[in-house]
């Protein structure tokens, strides 16, 4: 008796851990079609094959498609994973039709940003904000334009200290913040949610150390992730709450 009673506690208290485990997404409707855009944080080492073990990596684009196809199979959910380690805005651009508009997507979620920022500034080049924005503009526009059905998800970039930009910090937050700013402000033009991942992040070093989290300051460890994923569900559900 004990034994069971222990297994229920466990049980219960693993599935309210989160409120991540316990929230649907309304939005994931029958045959949906979500596809997670971006750099290396999106592509989380994903296999380019049809190996179903890796085709979605091991980035929250993971996680988000393992709650919620198992949870909900019978809405034939499909989840897409297009991001590409490197990646700035211009070489999101230059793939976007055949990685996106061709996918027929009935949501795209996109993260880029820090890569406009930490590859300028690792190779002594000026960091150009108003070309990551007009690029940006753009890809959103031709979206709405191809896709008129589909819903938009702009992620925010996000940095924390370590060893990618510790010696650079306050130059690396300077831009990184008018980036953010940019995702903002497009997201308001072209009326889409934002998933603040910079303020998740703030939150979570009260908590734990910085490389917890982003273990070199750019890319999540495993735990870093799962705050991601907890944070896009939290967004995409408050902004969609009855699946509109």
């Amino acid at each position: 008796m004990k034994t069971i009673l222990g297994s229920i506690i466990l049980v219960i208290a693993m599935s309210s851990s989160s409120g991540f485990a316990q929230t649907d997404v309304p939005i994931f409707k029958n045959d949906s079609r979500i596809l997670f855009q971006g750099d290396s944080i999106t592509d989380g080492n994903r296999g380019r094959d049809d190996d179903p073990n890796h085709v979605l990596g091991h980035s929250y684009a993971f996680l988000i498609a393992a709650r919620y196809g198992a949870a909900y199979p019978e809405r034939h959910l499909e989840f897409f994973n297009r991001g590409v380690s490197g990646n700035t805005i211009l070489d999101l651009a230059a793939r976007w039709k055949p990685d996106t508009l061709n996918l027929t997507p009935t949501l795209v979620s996109i993260l880029i940003g820090v890569n406009d920022v930490w590859h300028p500034l690792d190779r002594g080049q000026p960091v150009v904000v108003e070309q990551f924005e007009a690029a940006y503009d753009k890809l959103l526009s031709e979206t709405v334009a191809a896709l008129p059905a589909a819903q938009l998800v702009l992620c925010e970039p996000f940095s924390l200290p370590g060893r990618a930009n510790k010696a650079r910090w306050d130059e690396w937050q300077g831009h990184l913040r008018k980036f953010q700013a940019v995702v903002e402000k497009l997201a308001k033009k072209h009326h889409a949610p934002v998933v603040h991942f910079q303020k998740t992040f703030d939150a979570a070093v009260k908590r734990a150390p910085a490389e917890y989290w982003l273990w070199d300051g750019v890319h999540p460890t495993y735990a870093g992730h799962q705050l991601m994923a907890d944070e896009w569900v939290r967004t995409v559900h408050a902004t969609w709450p009855k699946g509109k």
